[in-house]
C-alpha cells in the first residue's frame, strides 16, 4: 500500500465525524463543526486515512500518496 504524504479536509465537509472514528489519530471536528487533519506523520495512519477517504460521503477528504 502507498504511503500517505498530505491530507486536506475541503470544503465540502459536513462535519459528520466518519473520518474522526474510523481514524481518530488523524481527524479531528474543529471549532466550526468541520473535520480537520492534526499535525500528525500520516505515514503511520495510511491505511486508516484511505478507508476514511473512500467512507466519507461527501468526498471531502483529498489525500496525496507517496
Amino acid at each position: 500500500m502507498a504511503k500517505v504524504k498530505k491530507v486536506n479536509v475541503n470544503d465540502k465537509c459536513i462535519g459528520c465525524g466518519l473520518c474522526t472514528s474510523i481514524c481518530p489519530e488523524v481527524f479531528e471536528i474543529g471549532d466550526d463543526g468541520k473535520s480537520r487533519a492534526k499535525n500528525v506523520n500520516f505515514e503511520d495512519f495510511s491505511e486508516k486515512i484511505i478507508e476514511a477517504r473512500d467512507s466519507c460521503p461527501v468526498s471531502a477528504i483529498e489525500v496525496e500518496e507517496e
